[in-house]
């Protein structure tokens, strides 16, 4: 048998009692531990906790004083500390003997919030005036993503921003910065992720708009919900900023529609909105209880030239454009008087990155409407046609877009926004129209040319 070089065996028991000291520190369920007759300690863990991380504390009595050694096989948490310490102390109190080494070989999971104490508070990174945040942006491959990242890389810098998703990106986007694939339903994925960039902001883009989730309720559900879940535990787990854009579509039948406020009665009738309030709620239960830094706004519908239409009930706004520069002609699915709220994307993105700087302090709250304008298809129709005298719309009224649209504001009420961080909107109709034309129309006239 293998002696230590002060005399004492390793892996047996001596006259004081078993050398080995199990202590379980953090109880957490997923786990058990068992210990052999040889003083071996084993493990079973649930799958789903796939990394774990061990600490080794031992205590060896060596002639007048006591020598403490500390092997960490990975990042331990101040809630292991302060156990640990607590252990450690007891057994240093203790009356000496001249038994063998002492171990005390304890498990430390990490934080998750199914662990938190009622007391703990996480916050965001600070950042100084040369600093910048490392920011993740999940669904970057929709209406919104692309956009804000190229706006925060020259915030940030190139390589500060990095776009996910679970697409294949087009070769303008992958070769603009820093692309991965993420998937939010993959807990460990994201986990990676956030870890090995050292992100500090993330941007939760990842969702199933109104039209299609209803067309698919238990993906939307998944996506939505499950994957917000997440991200939740991610944000809070490694003190991150996080951002959750909500939507009209968080507001139902029985919400005041003109003007709609931050705070009254929502009721959504669809999974898109259910998700979404469900995601503000959510957010601020995490602000208050764990002191997650969230932040959210209620995007109006979105009108953006650089990317294609992608299932919401406002996408007529978008399509429009398309329809009318390649076509001349122009189907709407929307009654003629459907009026709701709408936001060119410039002024959007730029919102969202004015309330991700705003200082904590001038939030009043966790959830903000936003808004610039509210138009009706008819409104919008005319004022393309101003532009464009030739263009023909007609209207093909889709039942479940139309009773979607019924159900939402026909204008935001944003006061608190302005007053709070200093949100002002930049576009009107005309100027909107009137960009939209040019770009698009560009983009069609180079791409003939081609």
């Amino acid at each position: 048998m293998h002696r230590t070089p002060h005399g004492q065996q390793e892996g047996g028991t001596t006259a004081c009692g078993p050398s080995v000291l199990s202590a379980r520190l953090t109880g957490h369920p997923f786990g058990e531990k068992d210990s052999d007759a040889g003083g071996r300690t084993g493990r079973r863990m649930n799958s789903r906790l796939e990394k774990k991380h061990i600490f080794l504390l031992s205590l060896s009595t060596l002639n007048r004083g006591t020598f403490v050694s500390v092997e960490l096989l990975n990042k331990w948490e101040m809630p292991f500390i302060r156990a640990a310490s607590k252990v450690a102390q007891q057994v240093l109190l203790a009356p000496g003997c001249s038994c063998e080494p002492l171990y005390i070989s304890a498990r430390c999971i990490s934080f998750s919030p199914r662990q938190v104490t009622s007391d703990a508070s996480f916050h965001s990174v600070s950042f100084s005036e040369t600093d910048h945040p490392k920011v993740l942006i999940t669904g970057g491959l929709g209406q919104l993503g692309v956009g804000l990242a190229k706006l925060l890389r020259k915030q940030f810098g190139n390589n500060n921003v990095i776009l996910s998703d679970i697409r294949k990106p087009p070769n303008h986007v992958f070769h603009s910065g820093p692309f991965i694939y993420s998937d939010i339903l993959d807990y460990k994925n994201l986990r990676e992720i956030v870890v090995n960039n050292r992100i500090t902001w993330l941007v939760h883009y990842s969702a199933l708009l109104s039209a299609v989730g209803e067309a698919n309720v238990t993906l939307a559900r998944d996506v939505n919900i499950t994957g917000l879940h997440n991200i939740l535990d991610i944000a809070v787990e490694h003190g991150l900023r996080l951002f959750v854009p909500s939507t009209i579509g968080a507001f139902g039948p029985t919400s005041p529609r003109n003007p709609t406020p931050d705070l009254c009665i929502q009721r959504p009738r669809t999974i898109y909105g259910v998700s979404k309030v469900h995601a503000e709620l959510m957010g601020e239960y995490y602000h208050h209880r764990y002191g997650l830094d969230f932040r959210c706004l209620r995007y109006p519908g979105i009108i953006s030239a650089d990317s294609q239409p992608g299932g919401g009930t406002t996408d007529y706004a978008v399509q429009i454009f398309h329809d009318a520069i390649k076509t001349g002609k122009f189907v709407c699915n929307l009654k003629p008087d459907t009026r709701l709220p709408m936001m060119f994307i410039d002024d959007c993105l730029r919102a969202t990155l004015e309330v991700m700087e705003a200082p904590a302090e001038t939030l009043s709250m966790r959830t903000y409407n936003i808004n610039a304008m509210s138009f009706t298809p008819e409104e919008l129709a005319q004022e393309v046609q101003k532009q464009l005298p030739d263009l023909e719309v007609s209207y093909e009224t889709d039942p479940v877009r139309q009773a979607i649209a019924d159900s939402w504001p026909m204008n935001f009420e944003d006061s608190n926004a302005r007053k709070d961080w200093g949100w002002k909107h930049e576009y009107d109709l005309a100027e909107l129209v009137q960009t939209m034309l040019n770009f698009i129309g560009s983009d069609s006239r180079v791409a003939h040319a081609n």
